[in-house]
């Protein structure tokens, strides 16, 4: 009798962690509110010509009463209102060619956000990452006799 009412409570206790599992799956995620978009390249020109490429992650964070599922449907949106405006006017930084301007890009970024979701869905922009393509050196002040000529 004893043996029995062991061998069902080892059954209970193997069984118990099955169980718990088909409660968490029922249950509905919590998803945070914002949208995170896919790393995009964004082009560093320097007196019109390419130098480099960052690769710049940016998550757009909404509003508590955002529909956060309905929007992150429109990533590729936000994704290609930032392809389009970094190629338009490109968010080089003035110190380095391995860095974009971060306050150009969360400008511009704001603008198109709000023009895609509505003002009342958008809280802010932030940058996660930038990644540049190739290391360079920050760009040469050029002197009092100009950068291009040859001194001993």
């Amino acid at each position: 009798m004893l043996r029995r009412a062991l061998i069902a409570a080892l059954a209970l206790l193997a069984a118990a962690p099955a169980l718990a599992a088909e409660e968490k799956k029922g249950a509905p995620k919590d998803i945070g509110q914002y949208v995170d978009l896919s790393p995009v390249a964004l082009p560093v020109v320097v007196d019109g010509k390419l130098v480099n490429y960052v690769f710049v992650s940016v998550r757009v964070l909404l509003s508590t009463s955002a529909n956060t599922a309905k929007l992150r449907e429109r990533e590729p949106y936000f994704r290609d209102a930032l392809v389009r405006a970094g190629h338009r006017t490109p968010f080089t930084s003035a110190k380095d060619y391995t860095s974009v301007d971060e306050a150009k890009l969360q400008a511009a970024m704001m603008r198109e956000a709000v023009a895609i979701a509505g003002s009342k869905d958008i809280k802010s922009v932030s940058i996660l990452n930038q990644a540049p393509k190739r290391r360079m050196a920050p760009p040469r002040a050029a002197g009092p006799r100009g950068g291009s000529e040859i001194r001993p």
